[in-house]
């Protein structure tokens, strides 16, 4: 017996450690007999004791997550042989018993002996890959030969084609040629329902159109029991011949087997015959099953490649229209000039602009267009990350090279390799990370973190910032030389409130993207509540205009968007000079500019005591001022305050 802990997750993976007799502690502390480091293991975590009769048990020392066995969180239990002990992000396998040893079968090569004889087969001349050949060998008379030919070279066909319509043709074909069936098809149904989804069907003249009529009967019987039918006079079989639709085709004889796949009937192919003299037999429904048996996987294989071709096509179109930059004024028509100009190029692009303008659109539209555009487009948020962890994320790490780096990793720039790199908010990149990037930008290679030897990409890359670099590099907090590799290429993002003449075509797309994503029916904008989107000056662009429609179709009235659904940053905007705003708006503005206009008073100009007076932010309350049109009536009032300041109250009787 020797007992011991196999460990198959964490910081000592795949090590084994022997346990000592008596007692021994596992914890993160290095005074333990079993130390850990992982962070979420506690100092003195579980005890292993070892009693006198040879038995072990585990005691947990009130960890902070606990010690499981076996999935299950324990105070105090005796181990068993193979019992898995989880402590934190480490897992442990208890041996007791020896494991049995396999013999090992090596493999030993002889570079001295030579054949006498050798005979080399091309894979064109084996026997039973040629199913014509085969014949030839065989006895012409041979029904089973001939069978035989057709089993190999049905299978030798069915599973070298893709195409679905392809294969169905092909499998049609072959069984034309050892079964006398005038008419054949394939049907294929989803989930075992017995309603086809997909239907082909093949005449033996090949070339002509013809309408194939199959019994809906006997395909629903077959599937449903899972049993191959043979009719050999359909008009004297009481069971047959009163089926309508077998009487109006002439069907002399029919055949009809199941396809199953695992245990599930994923279809039938049919066959009938409509001359007496070529009558189905046992042994043509024998052939047919064997052939249905090779065949149903090949079937099906193709039916789900198509089904995930067309999947993906669907997908792509979808999520190509949700990532896409639309627009149709003057500055967004720039803005596509310029990015099918730049697109096939591999030259580094900056994207700057305001945030929410679409700048990750904009270069997702650059990796669609190109030559990379079947390639990873990995996005970065330069600003979401921790520097601590942005640098093994970028450039990944080896095993080892820090506390936690329990298993080698790849980073974002090695998964991107081929493809494009897009790097959001660049400008908050850490000035270590810099040095690093221009190397990449430079060299097109790196090191991983705790690496020895360099890494070779080629990767295009795309960066984006709201600063400007150019100011940050004057007061020193973005490098000159990365700059100027970055900005190859340069392009700024308009601010929505310059090409306003798009907002009603971004309305529309976000109600109709909306409507989709949150299950409810696209509603119309009303012309009040279009004027105010359009004379509002969004400060947060594309990315608010979105945010807005989407909780004006969640929450706001049932038929319409109408202007009392659009945040209240919206309606404080004076209306535009066609729309007479309604009353309930025009009063609410009204009242929230007296109240203003009294607490600034009242305080003399101090907007941090207004602010606290009204129960607002500051912040807020210079946004109502801004969005009111107040700051030149306010200045006016404080300037006539100035001129006449008010009088001295006296205290006491007259003098």
């Amino acid at each position: 017996m020797r007992p011991r802990l196999l460990v198959t997750t964490g910081p000592l993976r795949d090590s084994t450690i022997p346990l000592p007799d008596g007692e021994a502690t596992l914890g993160r502390d290095p005074t333990n007999a079993v130390a850990v480091v992982d962070p979420s293991v506690s100092r003195k975590h579980c005890l292993l004791r070892r009693e006198e009769d040879g038995r072990f048990q585990i005691k947990d020392l009130d960890s902070r997550n606990g010690t499981l066995v076996n999935g299950l969180a324990v105070k105090e239990q005796w181990l068993h042989h193979g019992d898995e002990i989880a402590t934190g992000d480490s897992i442990f396998l208890f041996l007791v018993e020896e494991e049995e040893r396999v013999p090992v079968t090596r493999v030993e090569f002889d570079d001295n002996h030579t054949a006498a004889e050798t005979k080399v087969i091309h894979p064109k001349e084996v026997l039973y890959l040629q199913p014509d050949r085969l014949l030839k060998e065989l006895p012409a008379t041979s029904e089973v030969a001939r069978n035989l030919g057709a089993l190999l070279k049905i299978s030798r066909v069915v599973h070298a084609i893709r195409d679905l319509e392809e294969l169905q043709a092909q499998l049609l074909d072959l069984i034309f040629e050892v079964v006398p069936a005038s008419r054949g098809a394939i049907l294929l149904a989803e989930g075992g329902a017995q309603e086809f989804n997909s239907l082909y069907a093949r005449t033996r003249q090949a070339g002509q159109a013809q309408l194939v009529r199959v019994s809906r009967t006997i395909a629903c019987q077959v599937m449903k029991d899972d049993v191959a039918i043979l009719g050999v006079d359909v008009p004297a079989c009481d069971k047959l011949r009163d089926v309508e639709s077998l009487a109006v085709s002439e069907v002399r004889s029919l055949m009809c087997v199941p396809l199953s796949v695992f245990q599930r009937v994923i279809g039938c192919i049919y066959l009938d015959s409509t001359n007496a003299s070529s009558r189905f037999t046992e042994d043509h429904l024998q052939l047919l099953a064997a052939i249905a048996g090779i065949s149903a996987i090949a079937l099906d294989n193709a039916r789900r490649q198509q089904w995930l071709e067309q999947e993906n096509q669907r997908l792509t179109a979808e999520i190509r229209q949700e990532q896409s930059l639309i627009g149709e004024g003057d500055r967004m028509r720039e803005i596509y000039q310029f990015l099918a100009k730049v697109a096939p190029s591999d030259s580094t692009v900056l994207i700057e602009g305001e945030s929410g303008t679409g700048k990750e659109l904009a270069a997702r539209s650059l990796h669609r267009n190109s030559g990379r555009s079947n390639k990873p487009f990995v996005a970065i948020n330069c600003a979401a990350i921790p520097e601590t962890l942005l640098e093994s994320d970028l450039f990944g790490h080896e095993r080892g090279s820090f506390t936690g780096a329990s298993t080698q990793k790849k980073g974002r720039l090695e998964v991107a390799d081929g493809g494009v790199v897009f790097l959001d908010e660049i400008g908050e990149l850490a000035p270590a990370l810099q040095v690093k990037l221009l190397r990449v930008l430079q060299e097109r290679e790196f090191e991983r973190v705790g690496g020895t030897h360099p890494i070779k990409v080629d990767i295009r890359l795309i960066a984006a910032t709201n600063r400007d670099l150019n100011e940050a590099v004057k007061a020193g907090d973005f490098r000159q030389d990365l700059y100027y590799r970055l900005a190859v290429v340069r392009l700024t993002m308009p601010a929505l409130r310059e090409h306003k003449e798009d907002i009603p075509m971004l309305t529309r797309h976000f109600v109709q993207k909306y409507a989709k994503r949150c299950k409810v029916k696209p509603k119309p904008v009303s012309r009040e509540a279009m004027a105010a989107l359009v004379n509002y000056e969004w400060p947060g662009n594309v990315r608010e205009l979105e945010n807005a429609m989407e909780r004006a179709l969640v929450m706001g009235s049932p038929e319409q968007v109408l202007l009392e659904d659009l945040p209240e940053s919206l309606l404080e905007q004076p209306p535009a000079a066609e729309i007479t705003e309604g009353n309930y708006h025009a009063s609410v503005k009204e009242l929230k500019k007296q109240l203003i206009l009294n607490a600034v008073e009242q305080t003399r100009g101090n907007y941090m005591e207004a602010a606290a007076m009204l129960g607002v932010h500051a912040n807020y309350l210079h946004r109502l001022i801004r969005n009111l049109g107040l700051k030149d009536v306010l200045n006016e009032k404080l300037r006539e305050g100035s001129r006449n300041p008010p009088r001295a109250r006296l205290s006491g009787g007259a003098a």
